[in-house]
């Protein structure tokens, strides 16, 4: 029956990705820890489901040239040796997983509050940026994009949240010129290599349930494209801040509880 459950919790969490575009792991980490799973597993499993269901998106959006590679690239230099170096810190300062459980439950919550304040203004962070004169720092762009990358190779190690909402918004601030499919397109490129990195290493501490990755696979691959069809039909406007609210208070209890 708990297989069930979670092929029925991945199709839920697949529909909404496919219906308003938010990333999975805002959604099914905090999902899988009210099941009871521990924060470690919640995030090792999430990661490589994050990968998996990404790869696809990442291969279309390259073959519509939606991704700009020198961009997935600067990211990926500071993203991946961080999420390395993250994954041997846990290991080798911590005796146990249970030992480094608390700073996964709260690094969770800061990308859940992060994420919803960034649902919750997109618009005006797309605004902002295409407004702004930024030709005075345009010089400092690849270092901003390496710094960032950082960022998330880190908090994405950490976390399992922000390949997605929040690398779409790095993007859109350092390069308020680029189209949105292209913002798009080099987000995902990017999370795929990121998640699945980030989720080998957890593999390798022992912190990936295959059972439930499998589950969760079955349930949301086939729910992520039904939902793709119907975000056609459903109202943004309504959908996003409703989510948005519910991160908020998803990432206020484990940041601060």
């Amino acid at each position: 029956m708990d297989i069930l459950l979670y092929i029925a919790a991945g199709a839920g969490v697949g529909l909404i990705v496919g219906m308003t575009g938010i990333g999975g792991g805002a959604l099914m980490t905090p999902l899988l820890l009210l099941f009871g799973f521990p924060p470690q597993i919640a995030v090792g499993t999430d990661l490589m489901y994050a990968g998996i269901t990404k790869a696809g998106g990442a291969w279309s959006h390259h073959k519509q040239s939606h991704v700009r590679w020198s961009l997935v690239k600067l990211l990926a230099l500071g993203s991946i040796p961080s999420a390395l170096l993250t994954g041997l810190l846990l290991e080798y300062l911590f005796r146990h997983p249970d030992n480094y459980a608390h700073l996964l439950r709260n690094a969770l919550g800061i990308m859940l509050l992060l994420t919803a304040v960034v649902i919750l203004l997109r618009k005006q962070i797309q605004q902002w940026a295409s407004n702004r004169n930024s030709r005075n720092w345009s010089q400092w762009r690849p270092q901003a994009t390496f710094v960032m990358g950082v960022f998330l190779g880190v908090f994405v190690t950490l976390s399992s949240v922000g390949a997605g909402a929040i690398g779409t918004a790095i993007l859109m601030l350092l390069y308020p010129t680029l189209r949105s499919t292209h913002v798009v397109g080099t987000d995902i490129a990017h999370a795929v290599p990121l998640t699945l990195c980030a989720g080998f290493i957890h593999m390798y501490l022992g912190n990936v349930d295959f059972a439930l990755l499998g589950a969760l696979l079955i349930g949301s691959l086939p729910a992520i494209h039904v939902g793709s069809h119907l975000s056609r039909k459903m109202p943004d406007e309504l959908l996003k801040p409703v989510l948005a609210g519910l991160l908020l208070m998803l990432g206020a209890k484990y940041a601060f509880f």
